[in-house]
């Protein structure tokens, strides 16, 4: 039986080589891969991401994972992406979005059947708290579990989105939320599930969840979309990348859908592709690409 190479203690206290040149190459292949820009700062970060795939490789050394990666195939390539994604969310984050998503929804649900129900995207879904924040204001807004709208949801992160797919989470993420939309939408576990809950059967239909990178050169998810959450992804690129990213996302955007993005992200860049019309919230600019 092979035994896993030892980890080899470097004389920084770490247990894997990383020279600067390491960490350049490791931006150079995040931002081919994914678009992502990683500042200087978050050199520690990859270290620690990253070094679980080399304990898990048996590596020892960063040079040695690359190498790895620009020779292996497509499994190790996604591997390499989830680790260095970042996946922060939580339900009804940045509440007047889904206030005003309320609102949208309302002043539609004459036109909305179950034939020709309105189209929402969540494109950086992670593990899924903002798709069924969504998915909860449709069905309160309509006054049931069955509300004419269908989600898509995408990340560029696999793991993420199988979490996301299975809809468990631990009670404490829902804890915050009113009693009675506990009490609607979740399901308490029991016995080993004991601290756990899990969003009802009828919330998970209404989500359809894809793989999506952002820098594909095309989006094959239909449309138009309603509303388009795009939230606290676009920080990650930098501005030429955003605009192309924003290039396409309009395109699938409705001639009156709105745009809902993060309260870090600034878009002054692409005055010509979104105008803001509230905290947040953009609609597609008059004479940009549909």
């Amino acid at each position: 039986m092979t035994l896993p190479a030892s980890p080899i203690i470097r004389s920084d206290n770490r247990e894997f080589d990383f020279a600067d040149r390491d960490f350049r190459r490791v931006c150079e292949l995040i931002h081919q891969r994914a678009g992502i820009a990683l500042a200087p700062a978050k050199r520690d970060m990859v270290y620690g991401r990253l070094s679980r795939r080399l304990r898990a490789l048996g590596m020892r050394s960063f040079q040695q994972y690359l190498d790895h990666l620009e020779k292996g195939g497509e499994e190790e390539w996604q591997a390499f992406t989830n680790a260095l994604t970042t996946n922060l969310t939580a339900f009804f984050r940045e509440p007047h979005h889904f206030d005003k998503l309320r609102e949208e929804l309302q002043a539609r649900a004459a036109q909305a059947t179950s034939a020709n129900p309105l189209l929402l995207w969540s494109c950086a879904a992670s593990t899924g708290e903002e798709p069924y924040s969504i998915a909860i204001t449709a069905c309160e807004v309509f006054n049931t579990l069955k509300p004419p709208v269908r989600i898509l949801a995408t990340d560029v992160d696999t793991q993420v989105l199988a979490t996301a797919a299975r809809g468990v989470y631990a009670v404490d993420r829902v804890s915050g939320l009113e009693p009675d939309i506990r009490r609607r939408y979740f399901q308490r576990g029991t016995g080993p599930n004991d601290g756990q809950c899990r969003v009802v059967p009828a919330l998970r239909e209404l989500i359809d969840y894809r793989p999506l990178n952002l820098l594909a050169p095309r989006f094959d998810i239909g449309g138009p979309f309603t509303a388009l959450f795009c939230r606290n992804v676009m920080i990650y690129f930098d501005k030429p990348t955003q605009r192309d990213i924003l290039g396409r996302l309009v395109r699938h955007l409705a001639d009156d859908g709105m745009l809902y993005t993060g309260h870090s992200e600034n878009y002054l860049h692409a005055a010509d592709l979104i105008q803001p019309c509230g905290r947040t919230l953009y609609r597609r600019a008059p004479g940009a690409p549909a």
